[in-house]
């Protein structure tokens, strides 16, 4: 059974073993990703049948995804600028 799980679980998560391996821009299959643990948070909500469950839990994602996106952002212009630097007034 821990096996089985395991399996699953590696199945899922790990992008060398997940099915979506076979898209070739990381960039896509990330939002393929995204786009289905939406799908099972607002299936699971509406099984549970609490839309307030599923209000927190849209917030909770949206605001963790905003801050991976924003620290990703800052990640790639700092390595756009290699070395470079400007500052106002520095002439």
């Amino acid at each position: 059974m821990n096996s089985f799980i395991k399996d699953s679980w590696s199945g899922v998560m790990i992008r060398d073993k997940s099915p979506l391996r076979h898209i070739p821009d990381l960039m896509v299959r990330h939002m393929i990703f995204q786009i289905l643990a939406w799908m099972w948070c607002i299936i699971f909500s509406f099984i549970v049948g609490s839309f307030i469950a599923f209000g927190i839990s849209a917030i909770a994602h949206t605001l963790l995804l905003a801050g991976i996106f924003i620290t990703f952002s800052t990640f790639k212009v700092a390595e756009r600028s290699s070395g470079r630097t400007e500052y106002r007034g520095d002439e």
